[in-house]
């Protein structure tokens, strides 16, 4: 009788390591406190920052996607001309824009009827908001949105938000289609202090110099979840100011000017071997 060699267990597969976790690791040993150096330089040249509502969530959003590849006053100005195109009856809103803003903010002014905008005829609708840029693309992503919204809820409230997490919030807006995580978190953080930090142009560049994330887009390395890993829930507003207010003054695309940046000793941009 023949007796059978046992089995040989299978090795066991080696989970890949988490990019982010990696990252964030690090940059703690080769860079230790480089996070909380950037904020403190950040803050003594542009002060310490703090949250409030800027506008209410929907008129956030809808702003949000008028910004997209268009200067901040070119936005407000198209959302002037959809709060005179299709008026509410709802109370006067005031925009408190703050220094994270790159516009001259909103006036006073009702908050548009959002039902109107969502079935208005869509050629309508882009000459409404040609003064945004890129009015085609951007009238069938509102309307796309606010259908998606009411479809999902009944009505285009957006403030039942609150009641969920940061991620879980940040979840629902993008699985609508074409919101993606820099909108959801401009929403959630401005409308509701939620602890996401939305990754635009200049927090992007601004970020990548310093070498606070990655100089290069790899798979699994998204900024806005590489800044929840790297940073605390009570610094994700400040630092999303301060970072675009950088990007805006000094770290420009072209010729930032270094003798005036408060971040140059550690800025691998200035110095590519910076501590």
């Amino acid at each position: 009788m023949t007796t059978r060699a046992p089995a040989r267990a299978r090795p066991r597969k080696r989970r890949k390591p988490d990019p982010i976790i990696s990252w964030v690791r690090r940059l703690d040993r080769t860079r230790p406190g480089l996070p909380a150096y950037v904020l403190e330089e950040l803050a003594g040249f542009y002060g310490h920052q703090i949250w409030q509502r800027r506008l209410d969530p929907t008129s956030e959003l809808i702003l949000t996607i008028l910004t997209q590849n268009s200067a901040d006053t070119n936005a407000e100005l198209a959302f002037e001309e959809l709060r005179k195109a299709y008026p509410s009856e709802g109370p006067t809103e005031q925009h408190r824009p703050g220094p994270g803003w790159g516009g001259r903010g909103l006036p006073d002014g009702v908050v548009p009827d959002w039902i109107a905008v969502e079935i208005a005829p869509l050629d309508e609708l882009i000459e409404v908001i040609r003064p945004g840029g890129l009015p085609v693309a951007k009238a069938k992503g509102i309307q796309a949105s606010l259908r998606a919204i009411r479809a999902a809820r009944g009505d285009h409230s957006l403030e039942f938000l609150a009641e969920m997490s940061a991620l879980e919030a940040r979840d629902w807006l993008t699985g609508i289609p074409g919101i993606g995580k820099k909108t959801a978190s401009v929403l959630l953080l401005f409308s509701f202090g939620m602890p996401l930090m939305p990754v635009d142009r200049h927090v992007e560049r601004v970020a990548r110099r310093i070498g606070m994330i990655p100089a290069k887009v790899t798979s699994g390395t998204d900024p806005h979840d590489l800044f929840l890993a790297m940073l605390q829930p009570d610094q994700m507003y400040e630092a999303h100011v301060n970072l675009i207010q950088h990007g805006r003054v000094i770290c420009h695309a072209r010729n930032p000017e270094h003798e005036r940046c408060p971040v140059r000793a550690r800025c691998r941009f200035v110095d590519p071997k910076a501590p």
